[in-house]
């Protein structure tokens, strides 16, 4: 009889906490398109984070981006990030993301250059000036590398807005 009251309880506070816990959630994300003379890339990127308070916030996102450049190459790339958010004052939001992409490559065979598909980790640490829900910021991908990254450059320019 004691487990049953303590299940009933356990019931009760559950569902007494639920409205709580999506009142702390926000979601947001990234949609990316750009084309050229032969060129096409889209990306479609949600995020959600859970704010603990107004200082902390943890969050999970999917990465999706297709890319081509005609008579050259196309490329996928899927993924996932965990990113951490930190704001040791209103107008300041310090950022740790880890994402983690698989990343295909088909090059035109004319080019002789061998088709790639692998795992690639990106960490960037980031800062940002923040406004109410929009932060503008830049970040830097500690584990960027040249000839692997989709990446131009370690350095990145970003808008986040959570909703």
């Amino acid at each position: 009889m004691i487990s049953l009251s303590l299940s009933g309880l356990a019931q009760i506070n559950a569902r007494q906490s639920s409205p709580d816990f999506w009142s702390h959630v926000r979601f947001g994300g990234g949609i990316g398109l750009s084309f050229g003379d032969g060129f096409f890339s889209g990306t479609l990127a949600p995020s959600a984070i859970y704010e603990f308070n107004e200082q902390f916030a943890l969050g999970v996102g999917l990465n999706g981006t297709y890319n081509k450049r005609k008579d050259f190459y196309k490329s996928t790339v899927f993924g996932g990030s965990l990113i951490g958010l930190f704001n040791p004052i209103k107008e300041i939001q310090l950022s740790a993301e880890f994402e983690e992409l698989n990343v295909n490559r088909k090059w035109d065979d004319r080019y002789n250059i061998a088709n790639e598909n692998y795992w690639y980790p990106g960490l960037f640490l980031g800062a940002a000036f923040r406004s109410q829900n929009v932060a503008v910021g830049i970040r830097y991908d500690v584990l960027y590398d040249k000839e692997k990254s989709i990446y131009a450059d370690p350095w990145a320019p970003f808008v986040r807005v959570y909703f």
